[in-house]
């Protein structure tokens, strides 16, 4: 597909305006460069980079100067939001997998060939299956803009205050999620210890009743034994078995290839999840509980728990208990286990928290529903808010490319693009230099 850059710029083949040093490159295996490392300190290793971005460090260098590295292999190329060229900034060493470019001194800016190699559209110009791979023939046809220089000057300028600005955005919507998973544990927190009612004066300090969950008649099942339930047993598209990573945050996750076949399911009958059950993960990272609400069927599996509530205690209420900070505190240091936490029935009962009367646990279930289905509107702009962020690089580099950023500019300088300042006097001035290199070396 053609490239239609502005009016007064230069349309080139990469190589015209780039040194390739692809020459100097010099792979090491991961065997050798440890032993070239090993027992020397930082001041003595440099970065040793590959296709894209570094990748260890080694006891020398091959560039220590400020160049472009673009992947040569297993790069996202087709991915618009990943990157494909990165800098390279004082003394580095870089293996066969990354092309080595520099923009020709005074005639092609590295940032602004390090921004337009990474919004390129790189369909026609690599090869492959699931590793695609750029050659150096095909780098070299790579269609450039080339700005007049004082133009370029003015597009990387703006690129570095617009993308800096891109990235403090960036950064702050990410970290939004993990401000929402605090939130979300506070309220939890909140709910079984009475806070969260006492704001309405439901609740008080004093009045507060604490209990095991053994001693309000919650029940404990534990999932069957491997005995009962082996890994032949599984078939795909079955009915699902519920263990611990298909538990997260309150909710039940299936995987179709966890199943097992309907006459199983009737021999394992004791453990089939029945609606008001809270099924609990007893391996593993703590909290993973979520209610079973029926509908389609489901087995407890090997890794899980059923917790079954008497008529005292709303199943959801019991769920956040399960999933409260205070619980999974307790847990990981009340259970048993040494690599890996495991959740056994007594651990389980014995934990003590905030029991109010069912009207209380009513209002505390729905203040919780409320205060999360808060957050989760929150999550779904912030989410939304990102994927319009990460868009916006390439919108901006794309308006760069187009001379969009810099259209007021050009008109108020023209004589800054004109004459011995304009593009083609800036092309011609890098063939000569070209050409005098070559009858030097010759």
């Amino acid at each position: 597909m053609a490239v239609a850059f502005p009016k007064g710029w230069m349309d080139v083949n990469l190589e015209e305006v780039v040194e390739i040093l692809d020459s100097m490159r010099v792979p090491v295996n991961n065997k050798e460069r440890q032993s070239r490392i090993d027992g020397k300190s930082a001041s003595q290793l440099f970065p040793y980079y590959g296709a894209t971005g570094e990748v260890g460090k080694i006891d020398g260098y091959l560039f220590n100067e400020d160049l472009v590295a673009l992947g040569e292999d297993g790069v996202p190329f087709y991915d618009h939001l990943k990157t494909k060229a990165y800098l390279l900034s004082g003394k580095t060493w870089v293996n066969n997998h990354a092309h080595v470019l520099k923009g020709w001194p005074d005639g092609l800016n590295n940032k602004i060939l390090l921004h337009y190699l990474n919004q390129f559209d790189y369909h026609g110009y690599v090869n492959g299956g699931t590793r695609l791979k750029l050659t150096q023939a095909n780098m070299r046809k790579i269609p450039v803009p080339l700005p007049p220089l004082a133009e370029q000057k003015v597009i990387a300028e703006k690129l570095d205050t617009l993308l800096a600005q891109v990235e403090t955005t960036k950064a702050r919507l990410q970290r939004i999620p993990q401000i929402l998973k605090t939130f979300r544990q506070s309220v939890l927190n909140a709910a079984v210890s009475g806070k969260l009612t006492e704001e309405c004066g439901i609740s008080q300090p004093a009045e507060r009743m604490y209990k095991n969950l053994g001693d309000v008649g919650v029940i404990v099942k534990t999932g069957p034994f491997g005995s009962s339930l082996h890994k032949s047993d599984y078939i795909p598209n079955g009915i699902p078995v519920v263990n611990p990573m298909h538990i997260s945050e309150g909710k039940i996750l299936p995987s179709r290839l966890m199943s097992i076949s309907e006459k199983k399911f009737h021999e394992l009958s004791s453990w089939q999840l029945k609606k008001g059950d809270v099924v609990v993960g007893r391996r593993g990272e703590m909290g993973r509980a979520a209610l079973y609400c029926a509908g389609e069927k489901m087995l407890c599996g090997t890794g899980s728990m059923i917790l079954r509530s008497p008529a005292n205690v709303l199943p959801k209420y019991l769920e956040i208990i399960i999933r409260s900070p205070k619980a999974v505190d307790y847990f990981n240091r009340a259970s048993v286990g040494s690599t890996m936490v495991n959740l056994n029935q007594k651990v389980i009962k014995a934990l003590a928290v905030y029991f109010p009367g069912l009207e209380e646990q009513t209002q505390i279930v729905n203040r919780v529903e409320e205060l999360f289905a808060f957050a989760d509107s929150i999550e779904e702009k912030a989410n939304a808010a990102l994927a319009r962020v990460n868009n916006l690089t390439q919108s901006i580099l794309a308006k760069a490319f187009r001379g969009e950023l810099t259209e007021q500019w050009r008109k108020d300088n023209p004589e800054l693009i004109t004459g011995k300042n304009s593009a083609e006097a800036l092309l011609a001035k890098i063939k000569a230099e070209r050409e005098a290199i070559k009858a030097t070396k010759k």
